[in-house]
């Protein structure tokens, strides 16, 4: 299925999809179950009612509830772009009435939990998985907040596949294994979606500095750039790795000057260099971003040849190479959740600058949260333009789902005209139904587990009721490494180490000193 913007309303009622991929709905319409008409003329064709597009009008009296509470309490709000759709369409409205209310990728949330203390908050709200909530936690402490309280929004564990993978004693038996092998310095390079406790407990066995999806690769190439004879190890997302081994392999068929453009230092030479020192964890996975796999990509080659591709550099191989292929072609993006953002955002544009009816399609590889903020911003752009201005444009979202994903409703009794019990029905993400090997419904059941009630639980209980919330409250890392330092300093310095290549383009004279030092060390052992 699909879900076109227009202007700025909603197409909805009946909506052409694809047969065999198949759009989750409600990951956009968040409520009342799609029902899945089956296929007529070739195609599938899907209903979906009115009252199904709670998020894009949320509840004026909820976001009143909200705005009331964080604004007599001093709270902010750091949420990931793949929260519940419902959750996101009110946070999206609150911000109007409350300034610290902020809606990113991982990188920026606990920054932005450094303004909002800045600004006077007296609590953070974290919705997202625990290594968030745990890395805000620790940056407000380095950035002298440690009176500012973080919350998390369930008392459970709120996990990550990829966090779980870099914690398994997997990992630290390859990073082990690595340093042993090889007499060069080394360098390890851990994706942000990681525990504090890997961070501190990877860098005292390799030197390390956090990454993102958006800045893995410049990293990397710095990285080579700076370190002669350097190795590096790069985890736990072993897609990621692979995509990078792939994305340097298609580099060494540029010229000189088209890799000098990706980065000055470095020209095909150094790039075949790069490739025999460059290694990455085998064993883990985002279990979301595994879903797009062949049969999706099948079927977006067959079927969507000519949209814009857009993947995270998560996705598995064949949706990397696609996204790829349509990157070299002006038709796609591959990186980071704002890099997907921001690529439709500025088609979108282009097409209102040229002024010409347009119709644009965009394929989503990425979490189905992402939709939200997705068609946010879409909606915003296209209701800045003045309508006797504006030529018809036309936004179209595909969201591929695996057939496989389909379920059907209980069998009823009644049968007749207009009975459609018996139908197929598309899966939301609500029950974490519908994900299957071959893509699916691609939607993170940790992220889910942020919900609008537990944020309004917490908000409530504050301050007065702390003791209620003990199970919610980010708690700080009192634990020691096995060298007998602090976790949490330990495990801040990786990321502060990124921090400072992002403001500089270059790695810090600390990392440095650490990656020949440590060489020398193991150079030295017997």
């Amino acid at each position: 299925m699909l879900l076109i913007l227009s202007g700025s309303s909603i197409s909805l009622g009946k909506i052409k999809g694809l047969k065999g991929v198949e759009l989750n709905l409600r990951s956009y319409f968040c409520g009342s179950s799609l029902s899945y008409l089956g296929p007529y003329n070739g195609l599938d064709y899907a209903i979906v009612k009115e009252n199904s597009a709670r998020f894009l009008v949320p509840d004026e009296a909820k976001i009143q509830e909200l705005v009331s509470l964080l604004e007599e309490k001093k709270i902010g709000i750091v949420a990931h772009f793949y929260m519940d759709p419902e959750v996101q369409g009110i946070l999206t409205a609150a911000q109007k009435l409350w300034p610290h209310i902020h809606i990113s990728d991982s990188l920026v949330m606990a920054d932005s939990a450094v303004k909002m203390a800045t600004a006077g908050c007296k609590f953070i709200t974290v919705l997202g998985v625990d290594f968030m909530s745990e890395n805000v936690r620790a940056i407000l402490d380095q950035a002298g907040f440690p009176e500012v309280g973080v919350y998390r929004m369930s008392s459970e564990r709120i996990g990550c596949s990829l966090a779980d993978a870099a914690a398994s004693p997997a990992y630290m038996d390859y990073l082990a294994t690595a340093i042993a092998s090889v007499s060069t310095p080394s360098l390890h390079v851990v994706y942000i979606n990681t525990s504090l406790e890997t961070k501190a407990y990877t860098h005292e066995v390799v030197p390390t500095i956090t990454c993102t999806s958006s800045n893995v690769v410049q990293t990397i190439l710095q990285a080579f750039s700076e370190v002669p004879d350097l190795n590096v190890w790069y985890g736990p997302d072993t897609y990621m790795g692979a995509n990078i081994m792939e994305l340097f392999r298609q580099m060494t068929a540029m010229s000189d000057e088209e890799i000098a453009n990706i980065h000055p230092k470095h020209n095909r030479e150094s790039i075949k260099s790069v490739l025999q020192r460059l290694h990455y964890f085998q064993d883990g996975t985002c279990i979301v971003h595994h879903l797009f796999g062949h049969e999706v990509v099948g079927k977006l080659n067959e079927m969507y040849c000519d949209a814009f591709l857009t993947a995270h550099f998560e996705v598995p191989g064949e949706m990397f190479s696609l996204a790829m292929e349509a990157k070299r072609r002006g038709m796609g993006v591959v990186g980071s959740t704002q890099n997907i953002l921001d690529f439709i955002q500025e088609r979108l544009q282009e097409a209102l600058d040229r002024n010409v009816d347009d119709h644009l399609q965009f394929v989503l590889g990425t979490e189905s949260g992402m939709v939200t903020s997705i068609v946010s911003a879409v909606r915003k752009r296209l209701g800045s333009v003045k309508s006797h201005d504006m030529a018809r444009v036309s936004v179209e979202i595909v969201f591929p789902v695996s057939s496989e994903s389909i379920t059907r409703t209980p069998t009823s009794s009644s049968g007749g005209a207009g009975d459609f019990s018996n139908l197929p029905i598309i899966p939301g993400v609500a029950t974490g139904e519908g994900c299957s090997l071959n893509g699916g419904c691609a939607s993170c059941p940790y992220m889910k587990m942020n919900s609008l009630a537990s944020l309004l639980k917490v908000c409530h209980s504050l301050p007065h009721d702390k003791d209620n919330l003990s199970a919610y409250e980010a708690g700080r890392f009192s634990l020691q490494t096995p060298n007998g330092n602090l976790i949490a300093d330990v495990g801040c310095e990786p990321i502060l180490h990124m921090r400072h290549f992002q403001a500089t383009k270059r790695l810090p004279e600390k990392l440095i000193h650490q990656i020949l030092r440590t060489n020398k060390t193991t150079t030295c052992l017997p």
